[in-house]
């Protein structure tokens, strides 16, 4: 419903596509040695400098250098086009300073050969390309002011940076073009590719599985201490750490009544300081009708919906239903059933055509044909909401409830290190005696464990075993008040005894067991299969289960036996009635005959030929140029011509 208004996200992939470069260059990306820790390096706020390597050592006068603050827009625009949490900025971060400083290496060689862009190449781009749509709707430009908009709302950058970008893309785009242009497909290659993708085979096969032979691994008392005493290592601090802890928790309820509350003058200084958080948006709530025009559908696809637009104008001027029209004629599926009626949106959320006419309506009013990105729109307004800002009295009891909070937060912390200051002074003991709260020693507890008086202990125990045993008691926020904690004692992790750890060393002497055991009765059984020519008698005889598969693909899963991509595409190389080797992946092993291979009809292959070709096409070329990439890196990091810049404390890039 709505999705079909607000502004095109398609927009924001493009221009993404395009500031980062992932819809050209399926680049390698060289994980250099040291990229994060060049001790000749200096602090500083860039992240790598990339020179040009000439010939007998030298390098030539051209140079580019990466700043840390590319890096991190770039990661936060992968972020944004993936979808992903702030969380994995650190992580995005090293991918993202890698494909820069791979796509300054690409630069400077698409340099050398001559392949730079010129203003007029960059228009054409504009002009003909993905973005065209946006900055040339009709074959019109949208002006230098809404170019600059569009620019900055999408791509988060100037008009310059974003031009300098899309010409990189372009230069990128015929070096691709210039080191993949030798590579071809043949009929032959494309049609065996398509009958390996498109074979289906259905089998027998035996499984072994390797929980049921760990059972029957049993051995001795004296094995299996004999097993303890040689893995020491490994038992060595089999038993985790452990702390006692004496801990009690504030009593808030002594400060609820005494926290101080916001006053009058707090309140309004905080409304001035915080105007965005108080600014209503331009809104409006309307009925539509919506006839699409698909993106570059001719003339006469176009007239043909204007047309119709204007005669459902003219119906509904002469009286008609507006609501029943839109349920008749609409395009737009999510509101056509509601009579066209959409919820009260922000306008900024809108087509910026249906924005601009539906807020010139007075409620009630009804437009004439509009035209929009989707189409053409027959609208009528039925409530407006022009940009305001609340004022401080309808706002004041939420800032007076926020920054009351905010102090009663501080009193309860400013409690608990008053009472922590007393423990200290006086211990655990007294101080928690002097305010009636009840005092819990713990037993010893690991760091997963549980504390009984805390409903939730994950951060007690987390400051817990950040602590020396004796220091000075702490606080901690509990998630429903604080608590004052101190490490009466520790003990360290250590080896158990024998007899305190038998069921475990059990466990870990079958599993280091189990692996030949399994290929041993696997190799028993495909050897029997072969034998007698029949893996359902082999598999009888040894009391192996059998199962039979459906037809599957490569691309398929079996039970027990997993991907058929895996190790199991091995069936799709056996004659009929063939037997397969062991296959020996996960948990099970599987011994498999091959009963049936189904492959495409000839019709099939020849209707899909041209398609497969295409695909193996842009495959092989990707394959050509990441190689062309990956040396390229290599040669440009043996001649030292890469220089990576140590990061300065704390910078975000991490480590």
């Amino acid at each position: 419903m709505i999705r079909s208004l607000q502004q095109d996200n398609r927009a924001s992939k493009a221009i993404f596509a395009v500031v980062i470069g992932l819809a050209i260059l399926a680049m390698v990306v060289t994980l250099v040695p040291g990229i994060f820790d060049n001790s000749t390096a200096n602090n500083t706020a860039n992240f790598a400098t990339v020179r040009q390597p000439g010939w007998f050592g030298r390098f030539g006068t051209d140079s580019v250098t990466i700043t840390n603050a590319e890096v991190q827009n770039t990661a936060r625009r992968m972020l944004a086009q993936n979808q992903l949490p702030e969380m994995y900025l650190p992580l995005v971060m090293s991918r993202a300073g890698e494909q820069q400083v791979e796509r300054a290496v690409l630069i400077q060689e698409a340099d050398r050969l001559g392949l730079q862009v010129s203003n007029e190449d960059l228009r054409r781009e504009f002009q003909s390309g993905p973005l065209s749509q946006y900055l040339f709707p009709n074959g019109q430009y949208i002006g230098d002011e809404a170019y600059a908009n569009f620019v900055s709302q999408r791509a988060g950058m100037s008009v310059v940076n974003f031009e300098s970008a899309v010409k990189q893309d372009i230069e990128l785009q015929r070096l691709q073009a210039l080191v993949t242009g030798g590579v071809s497909v043949s009929d032959a290659q494309a049609r065996a590719a398509y009958l390996k993708d498109g074979e289906k085979a259905k089998f027998d096969y035996a499984v072994i599985s390797a929980s049921d032979l760990k059972k029957t691994i049993n051995p001795s008392d004296g094995e299996l201490e004999q097993f303890f005493k040689s893995n020491a290592a490994r038992y060595a601090t089999a038993v985790p750490e452990a702390r006692k802890i004496a801990v009690f928790e504030v009593d808030n309820a002594a400060i609820a009544g005494s926290a101080p509350k916001a006053t009058d003058a707090e309140v309004q200084a905080y409304y001035n300081a915080h105007p965005d958080e108080f600014k209503v948006p331009e809104e409006v709530k309307t009925r539509h009708i919506l006839l699409t025009v698909p993106k570059g559908a001719d003339a006469k696809t176009d007239a043909a919906a204007k047309a119709k637009a204007q005669d459902l104008l003219k119906q509904i001027r002469g009286g008609a239903n507006f609501a029943e029209l839109a349920m008749a004629n609409s395009d737009d599926p999510g509101s056509k059933a509601s009579g066209g009626e959409l919820p009260m949106i922000p306008t900024s959320n809108l087509d910026p055509a249906y924005a601009r006419a539906a807020m010139a309506l007075s409620p009630g009013q009804t437009s004439d044909v509009v035209r929009s990105q989707f189409g053409y729109h027959i609208i009528q307004t039925e409530q407006k909401q022009p940009a305001s800002t609340k004022s401080l009295a309808e706002v004041k009891d939420e800032i007076s409830g926020k920054l009351t909070a905010q102090k009663f937060v501080a009193a309860q912390n400013a409690l608990a290190a008053q009472l922590a200051s007393e423990a200290q002074k006086n211990g655990m003991a007294a101080t928690a005696k002097a305010h009636n709260l009840p005092l819990t020693t713990t037993d010893f507890v690991t760091r997963d464990g549980t504390v009984p008086s805390v409903p939730d202990p994950a951060a007690l125990l987390s400051a817990a075993f950040g602590a020396a045993k004796g220091a000075a008691p702490q606080t901690v926020s509990t998630g429903e008040g604080n608590a004052v904690f101190q490490v009466v004692d520790v003990r360290a992790a250590h080896a158990p005894a024998f007899a305190d750890w038998k069921s475990h060393v059990l466990d870990d002497y079958r599993d280091q067991k189990v692996p030949a055991l399994l290929t041993a009765q696997l190799q028993k059984l495909d050897a029997r299969a072969k034998q007698l020519g029949d893996l359902r008698k082999a598999a009888a005889e040894m009391n192996v289960p059998i199962k039979t598969s459906d037809l599957v693909g490569r691309d398929g899963q079996v039970q027990d036996v997993g991907s058929m991509s895996g190790d199991a595409s091995v069936i799709f190389s056996l004659p009929k009635g063939g037997i397969s080797a062991p296959i020996n992946e996960g948990p099970n092993g599987v011994v498999a005959q091959l009963l049936e291979l189904d492959q495409p009809p000839a019709d099939d292959i020849n209707k899909n030929l041209p398609a497969v070709k295409d695909k193996l096409l842009d495959q092989q070329r990707a394959e050509a140029f990441n190689v062309f990439a990956g040396t390229l890196m290599e040669r440009y990091q043996n001649a030292g011509a890469i220089l990576y810049s140590r990061k300065p404390t704390g910078a975000p890039l991490g480590s």
